[in-house]
């Protein structure tokens, strides 16, 4: 699918699913890293990886967060075709990635089954608005093939969503009750009926907003394993977005293995300036030289701003 088409449909459906949208070739480097991060199947599922029981119990417990272990990885989240795709789908030349997880998960290790939600509560200050500029979009990245046995995530078309106020968020499974404000237990069978399935193989990308309505699905093929990605993009200017500060972890030496070895474009989408913003000077580039030893400055120094006074 070229851009074009998957924009249209992102902006009816609230989601596009884009099969294989990485090539192999280009997932190669960071699946060979990936027990830098998380066990292999074999690992969990035999008890020889001793990081298994981090996994147990907690759906969450499988997040690494951004810089990875692994600099492919890293470097994976900013791909150019992960960059190009959110640049179409939120119609700005400048996005900015505000989250970058890498998650893993294993057959039997939790309960990974989840209630139809959105993610606005913890991605935004606000609400989910479809004004052009105001777009959050989210991805998921597959590492690995997620056939339905293997817990893809379920996604809802806005067709069947667009009325629905922002509170509340999580439409509850038949048979659960709570008496909690985001929470609704009506068993809300029209909604569990019309989900889609992101099934698909490696290199797939599910693109949605942070207003669409998805979840989680069990793992149940036998001594199963996933990884993915979950990604987070905004407009540079959307200062109400957010969910992580990158400068918090900027000076641990995953940072800086992702920073010398990334592109202008890619650290552009974590916040540095591009080439030719005032903010690049004789005195900032010398900082930086010394900040980022190994990182390639010619295409900021070449647009620097000459010194006051010159």
């Amino acid at each position: 699918m070229d851009l074009e088409s998957a924009a249209l449909d992102w902006r009816a459906d609230g989601f596009v699913i884009l099969p294989g949208f990485i090539p192999a070739e280009e997932l190669t480097a960071a699946v060979s890293e990936l027990d830098l991060l998380f066990p292999s199947a074999d690992g969990f599922h035999d008890g020889t990886d001793p990081r298994r029981a981090r996994f147990i119990g907690d759906e969450f417990a499988g997040i690494d967060t951004f810089p990875f272990a692994s600099t492919e990885i890293s470097l994976l989240a900013v791909n150019h075709r992960i960059l190009a795709l959110a640049q179409a789908l939120l119609d700005d030349s400048d996005v900015h990635i505000y989250t970058a997880e890498a998650w893993a998960k294993y057959t039997g290790a939790c309960d990974y089954d989840q209630d139809l939600h959105r993610d606005y509560l913890n991605h935004t200050l606000l609400v989910p608005s479809t004004a052009p500029g105001c777009q959050q979009l989210e991805m998921f990245v597959f590492l690995s093939d997620v056939p339905e046995e293997l817990g893809p995530p379920h996604l809802l078309s806005r067709a069947h969503t667009a009325d629905i106020p922002a509170v509340p968020n999580w439409f509850l499974r038949p048979g659960q009750h709570s008496a909690w404000r985001f929470n609704d237990d009506s068993g809300s069978p029209q909604m569990y009926g019309a989900e889609v399935s992101g099934a698909g193989p490696a290199g797939t990308v599910i693109a949605f907003e942070s207003g669409t309505f998805h979840r989680g699905t069990q793992l149940t093929a036998s001594r199963g394993a996933r990884y993915s990605m979950h990604l987070g993009f905004r407009p540079s200017g959307l200062s109400w977005g957010q969910r992580v500060g990158w400068a918090a972890r900027s000076f641990e030496r995953e940072w800086g293995e992702f920073v010398h070895r990334a592109s202008p474009r890619q650290l552009q989408a974590f916040g540095f300036p591009p080439p030719g913003h005032s903010y690049w000077t004789a005195q900032t580039l010398a900082g930086m030289a010394l900040r980022y030893p190994e990182l390639d400055l010619t295409p900021w120094s070449a647009s620097a701003s000459a010194p006051r006074g010159s």
